[in-house]
């Protein structure tokens, strides 16, 4: 079950349009019956996405370097399995390119790389055909449930950001792409030529995946603003990525949540910028300093806000929930339009334009979703009774330290471990595979010596971290919060400044030896700290104590890691 038990924010009753219907239980459970089945995605999250595409471009890369297959091959099967995932609208075009080319080369083809195109254009088209059916449904029955209420939908003047981020990063990955194919004929050798190609394609693939979803995004969200939309009245939660939760108006406990959906709050001054600019071209130009102090002012709202908006995502559970009108057809990958109660009483409705597409929740992901929530709830719990052991043991003393220790040079191992990885898999490879080795590894270089050197050291006049170039000193007034979030341990600092560093980590293993991990110990004292001056440390750290700039370490592995690669490369 949830958390969540308090009682929902009511949306004023000038902000639901006439004759606007509750999208109660039953009509919500029938459009949650509509969804596909298990075993089809329908929710990557953006790491999995990243993740995706990250294998995808190892695999092609394994297919160069194992076989001699053409190379649209080596970039369309790897960019296959991202369409699947990520855009299924693009599957009905990859796919017949797929089977095409596999059968013009079917004859030099080895027989697992068949068999992996015959199973994976399948699936994937079956599974694109399946959630295609799926959305017919899911609007069949949001239309079924507003009983032909339409209404028009409000704050269309804004211009229309969705989808533009797609757009641009598509196009510069087109022309990318379409470099990389155009040169690759001037290179002499067969494998560069090759492994050109291949690049090229799978740039040029991945662009047009882009730039098709960004263009779907747009015409959905130009779609919703033209003409009056369905509208429903709904209640509205926030997940822990901060995105939108839709419940039924009768599901006050927020039991089942139907779908989630990034959003973005209309801004009132969106279309102002014009008479924003002109008054600020007539006023007084010598009063510069105001406008600063201005300038000021709201960059401090705006670090506050995102503060805000992180420490809200790291509360458990949906948080409480708001009366809302859904405007347009929710189905997987539409758009949509909420008008929701505000979250402070006393403040107007917000107006909230999605940024991502919906994305159903079918039943099993509920399930594990509570099931994650009461396991969260459960490790809030023994993490403030832990601060608490923590915050009751801690002894006022003169400085405090704290140092890497054995998870830190775990992670270290592990992160030398792929660099070998690496300089094994690419023994001979071309510019481009030897430039971006070589830039990963001095990469690699700058961050080696704070995962295994950092020293975080506390007095009576804040905090040092030592860095690259020198300690840096965190007042206390200005040290926001310290936490562990799965493998990091996060220091957040009020002028966004903020510092981190990870390690590995595994839960279960700690519960079943009842060991504390490092993270947390650390971060329960410094929170101790930070909440309570009698707590903290009262006397001054000597320049020893504070540590010492990291850089000549950085440069000795960076010049380590161009030896290796020189005598791997050249012998």
């Amino acid at each position: 079950m949830t958390t969540n038990v308090r009682e929902s924010a009511l949306l004023p009753a000038s902000a639901i349009p006439d004759g606007c219907v509750d999208w109660n239980g039953e009509h919500a459970r029938a459009w949650a019956g509509a969804v596909v089945p298990w075993w089809v995605p329908v929710r990557p999250r953006r790491w999995s996405l990243e993740l995706t595409v990250w294998c995808a471009v190892l695999a092609a890369f394994g297919l160069l370097a194992t076989t001699d297959l053409p190379p649209e091959l080596i970039a369309l099967l790897p960019l296959q399995v991202v369409c699947w995932l990520w855009r299924p609208e693009a599957v009905r075009f990859s796919a017949p390119v797929l089977i095409v080319s596999a059968a013009v080369h079917a004859a030099g083809l080895p027989w697992p790389v068949l068999v992996c195109a015959a199973l994976l254009v399948p699936a994937s088209v079956t599974a694109t055909e399946m959630r295609a059916r799926a959305r017919g449904r899911q609007r069949r029955a949001t239309l079924a449930a507003t009983g032909g209420v339409t209404a028009a939908v409000p704050d269309t003047d804004g211009p229309v950001r969705r989808g533009g981020l797609f757009l641009k990063f598509g196009a510069g990955l087109a022309v990318a792409g379409v470099v990389l194919l155009a040169t690759s004929g001037l290179w002499h050798a067969a494998d560069t030529r090759q492994l050109t190609l291949a690049e090229g394609l799978f740039a040029l693939g991945l662009a047009l995946t882009m730039l098709l979803s960004g263009t779907l995004g747009r015409r959905r969200a130009i779609a919703l603003r033209t003409a009056p939309a369905p509208a429903l009245r709904v209640l509205v939660g926030k997940d822990d990525h901060e995105d939108a939760v839709i419940y039924a108006t009768d599901d006050t406990e927020a039991l089942r949540p139907l779908f989630t959906v990034a959003m973005r709050a209309v801004r009132e001054d969106e279309g102002e910028g014009g008479e924003k600019g002109d008054r600020d071209d007539k006023g007084d130009k010598g009063d510069k300093g105001d406008k600063g102090d201005e300038d000021d002012e709201d960059d401090e709202v705006a670090r506050e806000e995102l503060e805000a908006l992180l420490d809200a995502a790291a509360d458990v559970g949906p948080g409480p929930l708001r009366e809302a009108v859904l405007y347009g057809t929710p189905y997987d990958g539409a758009e949509i339009l909420l008008v929701s109660a505000a979250e402070e009483p006393d403040e107007p409705p917000v107006a909230e334009w999605s940024s991502g597409p919906v994305r159903p929740l079918p039943e099993g992901v509920v399930r594990r979703r509570l099931a994650r929530e009461e396991r969260a709830v459960v490790r809030k719990a023994l993490d403030e009774e832990f601060a608490a052991t923590v915050r009751a043991g801690m002894a006022v003393v003169p400085v405090r330290r704290w140092r890497a220790g054995p998870v830190d040079w775990l992670g270290t191992f592990l992160l030398l471990l792929w660099g070998a990885v690496v300089v094994s898999v690419v023994p001979d490879p071309g510019l481009w595979d030897a430039t971006l080795v070589l830039l990963g590894g001095l990469a690699g270089a700058s961050l080696l010596p704070r995962k295994l050197r950092w020293r975080i050291t506390a007095d009576r006049t804040g905090i040092w971290l030592n860095g690259l170039r020198a300690p840096r000193h965190v007042p206390w007034d200005d040290l926001r919060s310290a936490r562990r979030q799965v493998f990091e341990l996060q220091l957040r600092v009020r002028d966004g400044d903020h510092w981190d560093v990870s390690a590995p980590r595994w839960p279960w293993l700690q519960r079943k030896r009842q060991l504390t991990h490092p993270y947390d110990a650390l971060a329960a004292e410094l929170a101790a700290m930070i909440a309570d001056p009698a707590l903290r440390p009262t006397g001054e750290s000597g320049e020893k104590e504070r540590g010492r700039p990291l850089w000549p370490f950085a440069v000795v592995l960076g010049i380590a890691w161009i030896a290796i690669l020189v005598t791997r490369w050249l012998s």
